[in-house]
């Protein structure tokens, strides 16, 4: 009985330890290659603001369409800038740490992904912290100038729960987008060439997340609120912030979720690939 109650911490304190261990090749892997990009810093500059401009023509085609209209779905601009902001912020952290994760169908199908396997590191850093891209930089500093003029512009009443909302909104948000570039990462084990599967959620879900819910049909948004829970990333919680009723009519304390909703989708992201990795086979090369 002993040996048995003991398994338990001694499981818990592995799991930490592996953890630990994880985090810690990332952070290696990472500085390695951004003294790969700071040795070319010309092109660090070109290729960031690059990043910056096309990011930003989203926002300028939202912008066009309210020279001929006043309101979007019941929203103006400055409220749709709001959700815009938000969602591209959290996307853009989540992109930048974790952005890397749809290269796993191509190493799957090269047989590439055997030289992380026998690494003595977490496979999940290693392809996490691949190729580590600094320029993607550019697409949060653009979402953070839109949600700063969005601030500015709205009049908003402001409560210490309104304005602890943001940074929580934008941190559970980007928690949520990394869980979903893990699961989509872990379904390229079965389907290898499914990268366009995972941006469809990735890179589509912050594009939805642009818009007020309003102009959706109610089943796409019971799919990002029920299913995959997109709508926690900045719906509910900016909803909330701009004093505006919830889609679905959902009670006002589902603002409030966010965290616990980006916790439930990493248990979820964590069990997917480890599945997901034990169902690999090698290509034998």
């Amino acid at each position: 009985m002993e040996g048995v109650v003991g398994a338990e911490p001694g499981i818990a304190f592995a799991e930490r330890s592996r953890l630990v261990e994880g985090v810690r090749a990332y952070g290696l892997i990472v500085a390695m290659w951004l003294r790969s990009t700071m040795a070319y810093r010309a092109s660090f500059v070109m290729t960031a603001v690059g990043n910056f401009v096309a990011t930003g023509f989203d926002f300028v085609t939202i912008m066009l369409m309210f020279t001929h209209v006043d309101v979007l779905g019941g929203y103006t601009l400055p409220e749709i800038a709001l959700l815009y902001g938000a969602s591209a912020t959290a996307f853009g952290l989540a992109d930048l740490v974790l952005g890397s994760m749809d290269r796993v169908g191509r190493r799957v199908r090269d047989g590439t992904l055997d030289t992380l396997l026998v690494r003595p590191v977490p496979v999940l850093a290693q392809v996490a912290a691949d190729r580590f891209a600094l320029r993607r930089l550019g697409r949060i500093t653009q979402g953070l100038l839109v949600l700063g003029y969005a601030l500015v512009v709205l009049d908003i009443e402001w409560t210490p729960l309104k304005v602890a909302m943001l940074p929580m909104m934008v941190l559970s948000g980007a928690a949520v987008f990394g869980a979903v570039f893990v699961v989509g990462a872990a379904f390229q084990f079965y389907a290898q060439d499914a990268s366009e599967v995972q941006n469809a959620f990735t890179y589509g879900g912050t594009t939805l997340l642009q818009y007020p819910p309003s102009v959706f049909a109610k089943d796409l948004v019971r799919g990002v609120t029920f299913v995959v829970p997109l709508a926690f990333v900045s719906w509910l919680p900016a909803l909330y912030v701009l004093g505006r009723d919830y889609p679905l009519d959902l009670p006002r304390w589902v603002a409030f979720l966010p965290p616990l909703v980006a916790v439930g989708c990493w248990v979820v992201a964590g069990l997917a690939w480890r599945v997901g990795l034990r169902a690999y086979r090698s290509t034998g090369s």
